[in-house]
């Protein structure tokens, strides 16, 4: 399957991108795996006529958003992120009409309609960057409350949030941190921003996925507690020889980040379905909101 699939990604001229959460073999066949801003970026500058998108729906939307010329295809159409479906186009613009002065800031983690109601995205990277770089004293911050609670640690600016979660990230306890560290005292605690603050105060260090990789590289700790997606340890482990790694809790599993498997690639590099496009007049504007983003220097 494997060979079928590399046979027919240089017949369709396609690129794999996948998620640090998706499975392991899904993992193995892409040209690149990275955290949302990663692949926000991968999606605009990689060369090719089709991207097949491992992942979920916002995720592929946005590929469509940057690259309206080539075909976007997300393996399997079910695979859809639930904190991105926590508002709606409406509850967006009634909070707008509350807040005039304010600017709106939305996680990437957002339908393309949000984006195209926003005035830049930011991801779990970036967002304390691109909330500094607005010159508007207030900021409506969706979906996320606990990224925007992260985010409102390190800005001076009014950070009005949006009372939606990831379920995975939310899910999190500071009793299992502190379990976990009775259990491996050697470990560095690294949890994602999308945690509940009492989890984050709990930790040694709070990064996006990219950041949990870029740090365990440079780190000389011999184990590290992983406080995300169970993912994102087949990643940690395969470029890390050496060094341990444990879950936070064996329960943070994204149902949907996991539906995608290598049949479900195949297939999608066969047919080119299910394709993943964006109203015109929605991909314009939000186009802005993401290129505003990807122009904020982190």
């Amino acid at each position: 399957m494997i060979d079928e699939i590399l046979a027919l990604k240089k017949e369709r001229n396609a690129v794999i991108l996948a998620h640090n959460y998706q499975v392991p073999s899904v993992q193995d066949v892409a040209d690149k795996i990275g955290d949302s801003l990663e692949l926000s970026r991968a999606a605009a500058s990689l060369a090719g006529d089709v991207i097949v998108f491992c992942g979920v729906d916002f995720m592929a939307e946005t590929a469509a958003i940057l690259s309206p010329q080539k075909t976007v295809v997300l393996p399997v159409r079910g695979a859809w992120c639930p904190m991105a479906h926590m508002i709606t186009p409406e509850q967006l613009r009634g909070l707008k009409d509350l807040y005039p002065d304010a600017a709106v800031v939305c996680y990437v983690n957002s339908t393309a309609e949000i984006k195209a109601e926003s005035d830049i995205c930011c991801t779990s990277a970036n967002g304390v960057q691109v909330v500094n770089s607005l010159k508007e004293s207030q900021v409506i911050f969706v979906p996320d409350r606990n990224l925007a609670a992260y985010v409102a640690r390190h800005t001076r600016k009014q950070i009005i949030p949006w009372d939606g979660y990831c379920y995975v990230h939310d899910n999190f306890t500071s009793e299992e941190v502190m379990a976990a560290r009775a259990l491996h005292p050697k470990a560095e605690v690294l949890v994602h921003p999308e945690c509940r603050p009492e989890v984050i105060d709990r930790a040694d260090f709070v990064y996006s996925t990219a950041g949990m990789a870029r740090h365990v590289r440079s780190s000389e700790a011999p184990e590290f507690i992983i406080g995300t997606e169970v993912g994102m340890i087949y990643r940690l482990v395969k470029e890390n020889p050496g060094k341990a790694f444990y879950s936070l809790s064996e329960r943070a599993i994204c149902q949907n980040m996991k539906k995608t498997n290598l049949e479900n690639v195949l297939r999608a590099l066969q047919t080119l379905e299910p394709r993943v496009s964006v109203p015109v007049e929605i991909a314009s504007r939000a186009r802005r909101s993401i290129e505003r983003m990807l122009a904020v220097k982190i």
